[in-house]
């Protein structure tokens, strides 16, 4: 595979962008890699500046449900950007948007658009604790939720901690009230709810976590959190900048039958471009300025361009939402590919699946939680990674991600990647 321009563009870029990258995980550098930079991408593939063709499970991290440069998605666009790409003042299709959402989920009666996902989290967060009149917040290890301060934490050596920040930078006591329990463990949520639970503002949580590989939350561990939150008031945050309108057209709320207080969206309701969304029940939402006292503004809130991107995209999935069940029927076919594979080979492995989210770890199962997955063989992933890229397969360049299908992947695609996979499992485990 020929790299050579992506090579050049690589050491200009790192003269002027810190790692070259504007993303930590695009610099490949947990696989032992330099990046490969894009020309361009449509449907499935994705196409590299030296020429590489590779079937995409990237996806840009999950919002191109209908593949690359869908062409119903993009009819229009043109006229959009002609017109005018942000005024700073209000449009009809951010209205059009909101309707849109607030119709798809149960949970959301009022939303604000932001810019970004980290941006959605953060102002959820700020709002649930001026709705509270509390400060602290719960999260749980391995789901992450933006890079503002006071999430940038994980727990300690025992079940559950006080935060410590993850990143110089954080102050101490930006995270002194972050507190942290272990993913799909009620029991350590039900102690510090005992020891905290007047003090707790809000928990957020992934239903379905995607920054540690793909680990589902359990229904009873879900309903478990609603129940609790109910009790204490507490207010409950679903980060769906991942799974929103990806697990089911209804997000995580109707895959799961539990209606959160708040949910954050991002990335799909863009259909890519920058953007991500807060919202939830009306009492709540009415805390945010103009009308409650809760600062939050953003001028590319809301912008044009990415609202009629996502208003074509979201609602073309809900007037052909099959797209999920051939999703799905899609994924589970990677799904039996890769455990097939393991077997023949014999190899400690384990898969996990969620609707249209996939992940292979190099590890025993089951896979629960971000212990578990610490677990994983990083060094065997990386030759894995190494080999699959050989092969013309783009996964994310790190164990810890999700694989993303699109419904522009065919069958001959999924085929064709596990039996690349089984090729570069061999050759990663010597066998």
């Amino acid at each position: 595979m020929n790299t050579t321009k992506s090579e050049s563009i690589y050491s200009e870029a790192v003269q002027y962008i810190p790692g070259g990258v504007n993303s930590p995980v695009r610099a490949f550098k947990s696989v032992g890699l330099n990046p490969i930079f894009v020309d361009h991408a449509k449907g499935s593939r994705l196409y590299d500046v030296d020429g590489n063709e590779y079937i995409d499970y990237i996806c840009s991290w999950g919002p191109l449900m209908l593949g690359h440069s869908n062409e119903e998605v993009l009819s229009g666009v043109e006229d959009i950007i002609r017109r005018g790409t942000s005024y700073g003042v209000p449009t009809e299709i951010e209205v059009k948007m909101a309707k849109l959402i607030c119709q798809a989920y149960d949970s959301i009666e009022m939303v604000r658009m932001v810019n970004s996902g980290t941006e959605a989290t953060m102002s959820a967060l700020r709002v649930a604790r001026a709705y509270t009149k509390r400060n602290k917040i719960l999260k749980f290890e391995g789901c992450y939720h933006g890079h503002s301060d006071a999430l940038l934490v994980k727990s300690g050596s025992g079940t559950i901690t006080y935060g410590v920040p993850t990143s110089p930078g954080v102050p101490a006591d930006v995270v002194k009230d972050t507190l942290v329990c272990r993913y799909n463990d009620l029991d350590s949520v039900k102690q510090i709810f005992e020891e905290h639970g007047q003090d707790i503002a809000a928990v957020i949580v992934e239903p379905v976590a995607g920054n540690m590989g793909v680990v589902a939350g359990k229904k009873e561990f879900l309903q478990g959190l609603r129940d609790i939150t109910n009790e204490y008031k507490s207010v409950l945050i679903f980060d769906e900048v991942i799974t929103g309108f990806r697990l089911a057209y209804g997000g995580a709320g109707e895959h799961y039958g539990i209606k959160a207080d708040m949910t954050c969206l991002g990335k799909i309701i863009g259909a890519g471009l920058p953007v991500g969304a807060y919202g939830g029940k009306k009492e709540i939402m009415d805390m945010v300025s103009p009308v409650g006292p809760v600062y939050q503004a953003g001028t590319l809130s809301g912008n044009p361009l990415a609202m009629y991107m996502g208003y074509k995209n979201i609602s073309i999935l809900k007037d052909n939402q099959n797209i999920y069940k051939e999703l799905e029927e899609k994924a589970i076919r990677l799904e039996n590919g890769l455990k097939e594979n393991l077997k023949k080979l014999n190899i400690e492995g384990t898969v996990n699946r969620a609707g249209s989210l996939v992940c292979l770890f190099f590890a025993n199962g089951p896979i629960e939680n971000y212990e578990d997955v610490m677990k994983c063989d990083v060094e065997k992933f990386n030759i894995y990674f190494k080999e699959l890229i050989e092969r013309g397969i783009l996964l994310a360049p790190t164990q810890f991600e999700a694989m993303f299908l699109s419904n522009a992947h065919t069958n001959e695609d999924i085929d064709y990647t596990i039996k690349s996979s089984y090729e570069a499992m061999k050759i990663a485990f010597n066998k």
